[in-house]
């Protein structure tokens, strides 16, 4: 993966990353998808400014919890269906992106299991917030 950390807006961030977090949803637009779940890896990279995620006490509130992503992609998934992966990446971006200290997100989704002849298909999306 490549970071984004050169982009000149992002040069004063932490990146955290949550990786290959394995998921079994059902989404699709197939008859055969809507009938079960596949397993999906998602990725996600949060950038947060240095300013708002550099711990001076040692302290979990100090900086954005890998908890809150794992917890907010496990709410996504539980609301239902997905028909497509862009839709998932675009819902799980603009969750992470809704914390307050979050300035840019990337999200990709995989689908493992679909071909025989390939690793994966997936979808990535890059956002970041507006300069205020």
């Amino acid at each position: 993966m490549i970071s984004q950390l050169a982009h000149p807006s992002l040069m004063d961030c932490r990146r955290l990353f949550l990786l290959d977090y394995e998921v079994w949803i059902n989404i699709g637009v197939h008859d055969f998808e809507k009938r079960g779940e596949q397993r999906v890896l998602i990725n996600v990279d949060i950038y947060v400014p240095l300013a708002l995620s550099t711990p001076t006490q040692d302290e979990l509130d100090e900086v954005v919890d890998y908890d809150f992503i794992r917890r907010s992609i496990a709410e996504r998934i539980s609301k239902g269906h997905v028909h497509l992966q862009e839709t998932l990446c675009d819902d799980v971006a603009e969750i992470m992106l809704g914390h307050p200290k979050v300035r840019a997100v990337r999200v990709s989704t995989q689908k493992p299991d679909v071909y025989p002849d390939c690793r994966s298909v997936g979808v990535e999306v890059f956002r970041m917030k507006s300069p205020t």
